[in-house]
């Protein structure tokens, strides 16, 4: 199965997916991985183990993704023979025509128990809660905020003594294990459909 990454930082989820497929969990390649920064750390990862990459360049929207770009990464990932799409850590909301391009094969990894706390620094905000538990969640994308259907959910305790880093430190070591999980559950499920 190929699979196309969206990133906007550090790629450390996609790390953990080249990771599985490399140990052999994983029966996948990563065709091509875009990032709406150019400095971002998941473009010098995708190199450094011979991926193509590219810039999603969004005409200098901060956090707008305009339609006739979502249109034209579309294409590229299309033209990669891409058939499940990851996004890890791409801060944009995805909407028509990337979500018709590829229905049900749009995935994203939130670090929170969905549905609650979608957004930004989800994990803080389930500190200034006061809740017992935080975790992650892997999750079909729609067109709304966090909202699609959930694949994989996987719950960390808050301890008492928790800042917002050591909690979002914790719930990335989960992270690094479920989205690789959920993409081989996708992926057979793809296979099944075939």
């Amino acid at each position: 199965m190929v699979l196309g990454v969206l990133g906007s930082g550090s790629g450390s989820n996609m790390q953990a997916i080249i990771d599985a497929i490399a140990d052999g969990t994983l029966d996948a390649r990563i065709g091509l991985v875009l990032s709406d920064n150019p400095d971002a750390f998941i473009l010098e990862r995708a190199k450094k183990h011979g991926i193509e990459t590219g810039v999603i360049d969004c005409g200098g929207f901060k956090t707008k993704f305009p339609e006739e770009v979502q249109a034209e990464t579309a294409l590229r990932l299309k033209q990669a023979g891409v058939e499940l799409v990851c996004l890890a850590g791409f801060l944009r909301l995805v909407k028509r025509p990337l979500l018709d391009a590829f229905p049900n094969r749009i995935l994203n990894i939130h670090p929170a128990l969905l549905p609650a706390y979608p957004g930004l620094e989800s994990w803080k905000q389930a500190l200034d809660a006061g809740e017992k538990e935080a975790g992650c969640t892997v999750h079909f994308v729609d067109d709304g905020m966090d909202t699609g259907p959930i694949i994989l959910q996987e719950s960390v305790p808050i301890l008492s003594d928790d800042t917002a880093e050591v909690l979002h430190a914790r719930i990335q070591v989960i992270e690094h294990r479920l989205y690789p999980a959920a993409i081989r559950k996708v992926g057979r499920e793809i296979e099944e459909s075939r």
